[in-house]
Formats: C-alpha cells, sequence, structure tokens
C-alpha cells in the first residue's frame, strides 16, 4: 500500500452505518494523505459484539457504498471517486477466524469469481494485540484499551481498571465517554468503583460526575442507581439549595427519557415541595409518557 504522508488523519464527520443497527456497529472515517499527495479515505467500522459476525463484510460494504452514494449526492458531475481503504475494527472475545473479504459471502462458481465485485478489508483484532502496543498517542489508546475490555469476562475487565485509570489521567477530557461506555459493557462495575475512578482522574469533581453517571445510567433502564441519583442530586443541592438541586436533577432525567420537556412540565417541577420531586423521580423508569410522572395517584 502506498505509505501515509507524515501528518496525522483528519476525522471526518459524518455516519455510514443504517440507525437501526448502530447497536451492533459504528464507524469513523478518517482523511489522510498520501506521500505523493493524494487523498486517501480510511473508513473503519467497529463491530460491537462480543462474538465474531462472518458477515461484516457485507456491513462494510453498504457503508462504502453509502459514502459513495453522498460524494455523487454532492457532486454530480464527479470524474473520479474518492480512495477509501475499508478496515474492521474488532475486539470480540473470540479471535477473529473469517475471511476478509466480500467475496467469501457470495455463493458462485470460481469461474465467475473475476469478474464479481469484491472489497477486501483489514482485521484489527484488539484481543491479539498487547496493551502496551495497542496506540502510541494517548488519546487513542486508552479508547482502544476500554474497547479492548468492553467484551472480556468480568474478572479481565477488573483487572484492567487500574491501567484503564492510568491511562485516563493522560486525557481527562476522555473520561466521561470512557467511563460511560464502562458503566455499559464492563458487568461488575459497582458505584465504588466508579468513585475511585473519579477520585484518581477528576477529585474536585466527585458530586458533579456521580450525579451526571447516575443519570445516564438511570436513561438505559438500571433502577439500582436511582439512589445513588436522588444521593447527589442532594449533594448538589446543599451547595445550591436542596430543593432547587433536587428539581434540576429530575428535570435533566425527564430529558433525558422524553427529550425537551414542554413548559408546563418545568413550571410544575419548579413549584413542587422536595417530597414531590422525589417522587416524581421514582417515577421516571416506571412510565411511558411524560404526562404519567406528575399524575396524581388514583
Amino acid at each position: 500500500m502506498t505509505p501515509c504522508a507524515a501528518q496525522p488523519p483528519q476525522l471526518v464527520e459524518g455516519s455510514f452505518v443504517e440507525e437501526h443497527l448502530r447497536a451492533s456497529y459504528s464507524d469513523r472515517l478518517f482523511e489522510a494523505k498520501t506521500a505523493s499527495g493524494k487523498t486517501l479515505l480510511l473508513y473503519f467500522l467497529i463491530e460491537h459484539k462480543s462474538y465474531a459476525d462472518h458477515k461484516v463484510a457485507w456491513q462494510l460494504f453498504r457503508g462504502l457504498y453509502a459514502f459513495m452514494e453522498q460524494k455523487v449526492r454532492e457532486n454530480e458531475s464527479w470524474q473520479k471517486l474518492p480512495a477509501v481503504v475499508p478496515l474492521l475494527l474488532y475486539h470480540g472475545k473470540e479471535r477473529w477466524c473469517f475471511a476478509n473479504e466480500l467475496l467469501a459471502l457470495i455463493d458462485a462458481d470460481k469461474a465467475v469469481v473475476p469478474w464479481l465485485v469484491n472489497v477486501r478489508f483489514p482485521v484489527v483484532d484488539l484481543g491479539e494485540i498487547p496493551n502496551p502496543m495497542l496506540a502510541k498517542e494517548a488519546r487513542l489508546y486508552a479508547g482502544l484499551l476500554a474497547l479492548k475490555y468492553g467484551t472480556r469476562d468480568p474478572e479481565a475487565q477488573m483487572e484492567a481498571l487500574e491501567e484503564i485509570i492510568l491511562a485516563l489521567m493522560e486525557v481527562p477530557d476522555l473520561f466521561v465517554s470512557i467511563v460511560l461506555y464502562l458503566l455499559t459493557t464492563f458487568s461488575c462495575l459497582q458505584e465504588e468503583h466508579v468513585r475511585l475512578i473519579i477520585s484518581r482522574v477528576k477529585p474536585q469533581e466527585e458530586t458533579e460526575m456521580m450525579s451526571q453517571f447516575a443519570q445516564e445510567i438511570l436513561a438505559k433502564n438500571k433502577p439500582e442507581w436511582i439512589a445513588i441519583g436522588r444521593q447527589e442530586g442532594r449533594q448538589e443541592g446543599r451547595l445550591e439549595g436542596r430543593q432547587e438541586g433536587e428539581a434540576q436533577l429530575l428535570m435533566r432525567l425527564l430529558e433525558r427519557r422524553f427529550a425537551d420537556l414542554p413548559s408546563w412540565a418545568v413550571q410544575k417541577i419548579s413549584a413542587a415541595d422536595s417530597l414531590t420531586l422525589e417522587t416524581w423521580s421514582l417515577r421516571v423508569l416506571e412510565v411511558t409518557t411524560l404526562e404519567e410522572v406528575f399524575a396524581d395517584p388514583s
């Protein structure tokens, strides 16, 4: 392959994974320059499953096609399409063992194979890479380290926690996104572990961080974090006024669940006492509509 120029690739905004598949896949597109000065695009597909999917070549092909379609729509007078190299970033439990080309999914006689469309792609299997060799750049290293252990067994995840904390200390701006990822993938990660991570990376922001994490996890229907959310909301409230802090916490929870709040809901929350706010907070995960949160008990 033609070597890339020395300057690092630049992220291109946008996703080409269909919305209903984004729980299983995410993608990133980077623009780089080759040594000769030509543009080269690197299309990474990240598979968010603990097992290897032999059909992933099809998803890569669809992502590439969606990108090419976008470029054609943007410039109907195009003469040449951009060069795009597809890559699979795999972090499942088992070693990747499938063919890394689209033709492996095509049922065809050998005689016609040379005439068929094919997509070949390198596979980056994080499980096969020793941690120190994941990346030299601190931000990339922290992200890949968390991703690598997101599908591992609980014992391996907790053994890697100290290394992840040390990586986060180098890139504290990634703290929230990486810890939220850990909370959704590390099955044994509990409140005390989160507080430990905060104390090492952002000790001055413990109350704010715990409140934010509680809201995020509540949005993913983990009711065991309700008490944490209420507790941290009260601690925030001691700084702002208890009732005002609980009102702010409830509004953030509702916005996570139901998006922007109508003015009538904001008015109700602003006028409510502390006991009523607590009652409404407990209902957030139990109801299906915003109106039910504020309904009087029958």
